[in-house]
């Protein structure tokens, strides 16, 4: 089963650009890349796949230096001739078991520039830092992430649904069916082989051994890249708590009611956050673009999949009985998950969403998430419930120079006028929790199109 990712749009131009570079696939293990690849690959003539996991895949770049030399061994013992590069797809996969390989990807876009060629590999930051002249300019990056709740919807086969998710404003109608589809997808997340089993009708109760299997991986591979057994301790460690800690603002000294200080575990934190695995989503003090991570203050801890954490924290029967997910683990799965949402538009660079705080000695303020929308940073407040205070949002309100704002919610669509308790008027767009994938289309409309009555 292959599913459709939103990512093809940009392979597909990818392949048609003139200035074609070779492309480096990256994400986490377990996402979708080889998968991804591979039907990609129907729409070339020919198609070469290597995986350099496998010693004869590998022995094309062990035993030959130059890039002509690989491709002329390659096309040959896939009885192809010269003449059908232009029409051939080259896969590197699992190219961080070869830094060498990585090397010579800037010599593919100069000598063999007719070859299409995408590589991709998990943990590659850590493979890259023994690569001794990574081919800056030579190259671009995709990455790629867990199925969001668009992908999912298209997997299901769920057309109408698609439809209503992506109509601006939406139809009132369509709120019942999307957010109970939601559910499904906030309670087993957005892994390919969660979502493929799920679908072919596997029951619940069976899946806990796909989730192992994916997050033992993750444990095994991580530690390849540690040096010595305290760094191994601390990673373990990490990878065992820190579901415990989703959504929460952490500090790295003593992590986890652990003894371990806070260069060990910032420096796991660290690895971790560079394979994607765990993300540190760090807060922001400023109110104008461009918007700064302000790396001195607490950050959160964000997963790759909230399917994966709801499973180590065996709440997922729990979940199936809830009608409103945003009470879920004393409300911060829905934050998480929007926020995972969010993340995953995010194809081409790796930026990371920021959240908003005003710290004093007195009383802290703290904003779910902003976005930046031309020359306004836009407040996003992602509420329990269908109703909410909004007090930190009013507190960014009076301090910002525009009038538009954002809560997500359980409740419907709906735009309103409202006034913060300094008296400063401001538009206030509600939008159900499911819509994450749709918000900056959303924002697009909100302030184009609604000015203060």
């Amino acid at each position: 089963m292959n599913f459709e990712r939103h990512v093809t749009a940009y392979l597909v131009d990818w392949k048609a650009s003139k200035h074609r570079k070779p492309l480096i696939l990256r994400g986490a293990r377990q996402v979708g890349k080889t998968t991804l690849v591979n039907e990609f690959a129907k729409t070339y003539d020919f198609f070469i796949s290597l995986n350099l996991e496998k010693a004869a895949d590998k022995a094309f770049f062990d035993v030959y230096d130059d890039v002509n030399t690989i491709v002329e061994s390659l096309f040959l013992s896939n009885n192809l001739t010269p003449d059908q590069q232009e029409n051939t797809l080259l896969f590197i996969d699992e190219i961080q078991e070869l830094p060498k390989a990585i090397q010579l990807l800037r010599y593919f876009f100069e000598e063999v520039p007719k070859l299409h060629v995408i590589a991709a590999g998990s943990l590659l930051e850590f493979a890259m830092k023994e690569v001794e002249s990574f081919p800056v300019g030579r190259v671009e990056f995709l990455y790629l992430y867990p199925l969001n709740f668009a992908e999912y919807l298209q997997a299901i086969g769920h057309s109408t649904a698609i439809n209503q998710l992506t109509k601006i404003p939406m139809n009132p109608v369509a709120h019942k069916i999307l957010l109970e589809l939601f559910h499904r997808y906030a309670i087993i997340g957005g892994m390919p082989e969660v979502v493929k089993r799920d679908i072919e009708g596997e029951n619940l109760a069976n899946l806990p051994k796909v989730y192992e299997s994916i997050w033992a991986t993750y444990k095994e591979d991580v530690e390849k890249y540690t040096s010595n057994s305290t760094e191994r301790r601390v990673i373990k460690h990490i990878m065992d708590t820190a579901p415990l800690y989703m959504d929460q603002r952490i500090k790295f000294q003593n992590f986890g009611n652990s003894n371990y200080r806070s260069r060990e575990v910032g420096e796991a934190m660290r690895n971790l956050d560079a394979a994607k695995i765990i993300q540190l989503i760090y807060p922001t003090t400023d109110i104008d673009p461009p918007i700064k991570p302000d790396i001195k203050k607490s950050p959160r801890l964000q997963f790759l999949d909230t399917g994966l954490i709801n499973y180590t924290l065996g709440i997922q029967a729990q979940l199936l009985g809830m009608d409103d997910l945003s009470n879920a683990f004393k409300g911060a799965m829905i934050p998480h998950l929007i926020t995972q949402e969010v993340i995953s538009l995010n194809t081409i660079t790796n930026t990371k969403p920021y959240f908003w705080i005003r710290e004093k000695k007195q009383s802290s303020s703290e904003v779910d998430m902003v976005y930046t929308f031309g020359d306004k940073v836009v407040p996003i407040e992602i509420k329990s419930g269908a109703t909410g205070t909004l007090r930190s949002l009013h507190l960014f309100m009076d301090k910002t120079n525009h009038q538009y704002a954002i809560r997500m919610y359980a409740g419907e669509f709906k735009i309103e006028n409202l006034t913060t308790l300094e008296g400063t008027p401001y538009l206030l767009m509600n939008l159900p929790y499911y819509l994450g994938t749709q918000l900056p289309a959303y924002i697009d409309y909100f302030v184009n199109n609604h000015r203060l009555k």
